[in-house]
């Protein structure tokens, strides 16, 4: 996700000089160009300092984002003089996240506490003239593969609905006609840039799905009011900064270390990871990650990625288990070689792919290779809690080597589970397999699962199979609202 959004802001900044170069912005080329440079220089350099002065591990992309996203709102400067509050504005960002933080996590989006409190001082850099109407096309491409890569469409209509009411409210107040008004919202304001790319940082917003409805709501309420009282004014980063504040009441509040105790082959190809947590935290069956590892030289992937919590909340030890290639990437490769007694950073614990709470519900389970995981987690805290569902698992593997888990699924039994394993490689299936072979399709699920129509389903693993077992179950009937997807932004 975030080597998307770096490319996309570049995408739009690039755009951007283009046009300056053409004359269609009230600034040139040369000064967007070097504007942009000092932002980005401030913002990596500040962040490399300060990370060593606070002992922190360092997101190699943050730093960037954030110099490209200042660098799309403030004024490019047209004096020397004006360098310096370019470089203010970068070095607060880049301080906010060490000094304005909770348990090692920040609290607010810092390009936006960075421009209110340059605001508060009297130094208005924010123009925001990335919402000009000639930036819509891009803004609004890039913008949208984000949400729909974040997969938080739901929080970026209710923003923009609550702030359109808004807008017209006061709008229509002041004597503005509506049309108008809506006209102007959607392509004169930074609507898109703000609600898709700045709302949606997966840092700063609520973890699960009514309080991100929520977070959306307040955020587009403040984003669309007019006010001023004494110095503080209405603006996207006040309305920012307030939904961020709500976001940090509800939301997950910690930056856990994990400590490797452990690293166990659980297939040729896949690795389970065994930490032991500085610090106590409760968690669903089902839920994922962020982690952060430091690593030299980490590639344009950077140093972070998700990973769904293998073990139940029972517990005490948090595992995660991940497949290796011959082209993984530099994340991989560090994690690979990681020695019991080093550490990694857990951060954003997030996710709804979670067992309903009526245990009354009859589901299916479609797992394909690592998307095991918090199947794993699942029945391991139905098993220790005493709990019993209606469950059947596909799991689906190329191998039979690749299976992984099987003494939990095995066990699963005495929690109502019922597992079907499927392998794909016909051609190196042993004749003493008493699985399924092939891929899953509707003649396999009629057959493990009568009542197929009665089931919620759970699907996990690459977006590609999800996608298309997705497509397979619509087509059989089962709506799209009893079919949950596991989120999976990339590894």
């Amino acid at each position: 996700m975030y080597r998307l959004a770096v490319y996309g802001l570049l995408t739009i900044l690039a755009y951007a000089v283009i046009l300056a170069f053409w004359g269609a912005l009230f600034f040139t080329g040369p000064q967007l160009i070097l504007s942009s440079g000092v932002l980005y220089l401030t913002c990596v350099s500040s962040n490399y300092l300060l990370s060593r002065l606070f002992k922190a591990q360092t997101n190699v992309e943050s730093s960037t984002i954030t110099a490209l996203i200042l660098s799309l709102i403030l004024s490019p400067f047209t004096k020397p003089s004006e360098i310096f509050f370019l470089v203010l504005a970068g070095v607060l960002a880049m301080g906010s996240k060490y000094l304005l933080a909770s348990n090692g996590k920040h609290i607010f989006n810092p390009a936006a506490i960075s421009l209110l409190i340059l605001n508060l001082f009297g130094v208005g850099l924010s123009v925001w003239w990335v919402g000009s109407s000639i930036m819509l096309p891009v803004v609004s491409i890039v913008g949208l593969l984000i949400v729909r890569k974040l997969r938080r469409g739901h929080l970026f209509i209710t923003f923009v609905v609550f702030a359109i009411i808004m807008i017209l409210l006061t709008g229509i107040n002041h004597g503005f006609a509506p049309k108008d008004l809506s006209v102007q919202l959607l392509t004169s304001w930074p609507v898109f840039y703000f609600g898709t790319i700045m709302l949606t940082e997966p840092m700063t917003t609520p973890p699960t799905k009514i309080p991100r409805l929520v977070y959306g709501a307040i955020v587009g309420l403040f984003f669309g009011a007019s006010f001023r009282v004494g110095p503080i004014f209405s603006s996207p980063e006040f309305a920012l900064v307030v939904g961020n504040l709500f976001s940090f009441l509800v939301g997950f509040k910690r930056r856990i270390v994990f400590t490797l105790e452990s690293k166990v082959q659980l297939s040729p190809d896949t690795i389970e990871f065994v930490f032991i947590p500085n610090k106590e935290f409760s968690f669903l069956p089902g839920q994922y990650m962020e982690w952060t590892l430091q690593h030299k030289r980490p590639d344009s992937r950077g140093n972070r990625r998700y990973f769904t919590i293998a073990s139940s909340p029972t517990e005490e030890l948090v595992r995660i288990c991940s497949k290796f290639s011959d082209k993984s990437s530099s994340f991989k490769k560090a994690l690979k070689v990681l020695k019991v007694g080093d550490g990694i950073v857990g951060s954003q614990l997030d996710g709804e792919f979670v067992l309903p709470e009526d245990p009354d519900v009859k589901m299916v389970f479609i797992a394909g290779g690592v998307g095991i995981t918090p199947f794993r987690s699942m029945i391991r805290s139905l098993l220790d809690t005493g709990q019993q569902r209606w469950m059947i698992l596909f799991y689906v593997n190329k191998l039979e080597d690749d299976i992984v888990y099987k003494e939990v699924f095995d066990e699963g039994k005495a929690a109502g589970l019922k597992t079907v394993y499927t392998l794909t490689d016909i051609v190196k299936v042993s004749e003493k397999w008493r699985g399924k072979v092939g891929y899953i399709d509707e003649n396999m699920i009629k057959e493990e699962v009568p009542d197929y129509e009665d089931r919620v389903y759970y699907l996990s693993g690459p977006n590609m199979m999800v996608d298309l077992y997705k497509k397979l179950l619509m087509d059989m009937g089962i709506k799209q609202s009893e079919i949950k997807t596991d989120y999976f932004p990339g590894y």
